[in-house]
């Protein structure tokens, strides 16, 4: 969703499913932490407000974005989850660094939830600097923590 005009923490609760009955990873990167720890905290937040039990909600690390594909998949092979959200942040360089690591883990994260047929969610931000990650993770522009969370609960439930 473009950021631009709107708020990723707008959204219509009454189309929001129930989560009582499921159980949900959050899968955080630890490399730009300030931004990962404020997304993973509007997903859990919200992830709860629509009634996930937070004893159904386990947290897990990873050292980094590029990581968040194998981190999935483990946590998969590990448990029965409902949904696995996968929080990043990548902040644009010098170098291409960027490139291959937003490639890398939004084509991984991707791969790992259609084999294993559930909901692997994308809740990494790609921007070209701190200010925007800052907006996009609890700023002006909301959380896109809560965007990831809704969606988790609307895909686990449509499943």
């Amino acid at each position: 969703m473009a950021t631009i005009d709107n708020n990723l923490s707008d959204y219509d609760a009454s189309k929001v499913p129930n989560g009582k009955d499921f159980k949900m990873a959050i899968l955080i990167a630890e490399w730009n932490s300030e931004i990962t720890s404020a997304l993973a905290k509007g997903a859990c937040d919200t992830l709860v407000k629509h009634g996930v039990n937070v004893k159904n909600i386990d947290i897990k690390y990873v050292p980094g974005t590029y990581e968040l594909p194998l981190g999935a998949q483990f946590c998969l092979e590990d448990k029965n989850y409902d949904a696995v959200i996968c929080v990043g942040s990548v902040i644009r360089g010098e170098t291409e660094h960027f490139t291959f690591v937003c490639e890398a883990a939004a084509q991984g994260i991707k791969d790992v939830g259609l084999n294993y047929n559930k909901p692997v969610i994308f809740c990494v931000l790609t921007d070209n600097n701190i200010e925007q990650s800052r907006a996009r993770s609890g700023g002006k522009h909301g959380n896109k923590g809560d965007e990831a969370a809704i969606t988790a609960l609307k895909m686990a439930d449509f499943r």
